[in-house]
């Protein structure tokens, strides 16, 4: 398929810039892909209607870290914005960051943060166009380090709501009820939509939650710029799948009971640990899968997503698995209705192989 496949109109107005008063109170559009039936319902816990006792919802506990920062050149005091992708070292305190702008970074440079320029962190390396590597110069344990760099930084919105300034609500918002394992820069946005008490509510259900760890990256948000999908690489994320989640979701498959996928990130690290008997494996390491139509899934038979932004990655794997057609149709149905609203706090979608 092509990349201009995959364009529509999206007025700013319609994309949403904080998320809903109350987490699983969105709109919630299913979509029954065998009979092509499109459902609108008023809230994202009415998706309990659809499933039942050992159905399995699989779940990713990344954890967003506050990641970006604003800080100034040594002697010119430009202002510099830093974003930090991951450590690299902690003895040395190395960071993997992207800058902007970048044409005004050179290796050598001093960039001071906070207001009283406190932290203060060395260029050692230019790896990419943007990409750099920082030393960061602090003396003392690791875990004052961090927590000293943490309380420096903004919730790492992407760039359709980074529009308006940052609040200090934005990191508690950007952040699932149930994340654990910190390591992402962006968060696992259909999974932002559970509350506590939804969850509470699964669990006297007796729906069984599985979770994998995929540390979510900036790739996800970044522009395609190749008309062939074919072309196009993803970057590597790191992912875990441990031996418990293994065993829900395959006994779930044996039992012929609902896997349901929750978000674009669940269903890239499902694809990626399937294995040739369409089971869930372990898995440490790290993807670069990239999934656009067609392509045929192996494990979940339902899928949680968000309304996506034009052009994204997301909406490819999206119709990939709902299917083309269905999944733009539905797009425009949500696009003629104004209650709906698009992008990482905007409102969900179920998709149901069914």
């Amino acid at each position: 398929m092509k990349l201009s496949q995959f364009k529509f109109k999206l007025d700013s107005e319609r994309i949403a810039q904080h998320p809903a008063p109350f987490r699983d109170e969105c709109r919630l559009m299913v979509l029954h892909t065998k009979s092509g039936i499109i459902e609108h319902r008023e809230h994202f816990y009415d998706l309990l209607d659809y499933f039942d006792d050992k159905d399995v919802f699989v779940l990713n506990d990344t954890k967003v870290f506050p990641a970006r920062l604003e800080g100034n050149k040594e002697k010119t005091g430009a202002k510099i914005e830093v974003f930090l992708l991951r450590e690299l070292n902690q003895e040395f305190r190395l960071w993997d960051v992207l800058v902007e702008p970048a044409r005004k970074i050179r290796i050598g440079n001093k960039l001071y943060f906070g207001e009283d320029e406190s932290m203060v962190a060395e260029v050692i390396d230019n790896t990419t166009s943007r990409g750099r590597t920082l030393r960061f110069l602090y003396d003392g344990p690791h875990e004052e380090f961090k927590e000293a760099l943490y309380a420096l930084g903004e919730a790492p919105l992407p760039k359709h709501i980074i529009s308006r300034k940052a609040e200090p609500q934005d990191l508690d918002d950007f952040q699932c009820v149930f994340a654990k394992n910190e390591g992402a820069v962006t968060a696992p946005t259909a999974g932002l939509h559970f509350s506590k008490q939804l969850l509470k509510r699964m669990e006297i259900k007796g729906i069984e939650m599985a979770f994998i760890t995929m540390h979510c990256g900036l790739g996800n948000f970044r522009e395609i710029d190749v008309e062939d999908l074919s072309k196009h690489k993803m970057e590597s994320e790191e992912m875990h799948v441990g031996a418990e989640a293994c065993r829900l979701v395959n006994e779930a498959k044996e039992a012929g009971r609902h896997v349901c996928a929750v978000g674009t990130t669940v269903q890239r690290a499902l694809e990626t640990a399937i294995g040739a008997d369409c089971r869930l494996k372990e898995f440490d390491g790290w993807t670069n899968k990239f999934i656009y139509p067609p392509y045929d899934f192996g494990l979940a038979d339902s899928m949680i997503a968000n309304f996506y932004m034009p052009y994204s990655t997301l909406l490819m794997l999206t119709c990939a698995y709902g299917g083309y057609d269905l999944v733009m149709k539905a797009y425009k149905e949500a696009l003629r209705d104004s209650r709906y609203r698009f992008g990482t706090y905007g409102d969900a979608m179920l998709i149901l192989q069914d």
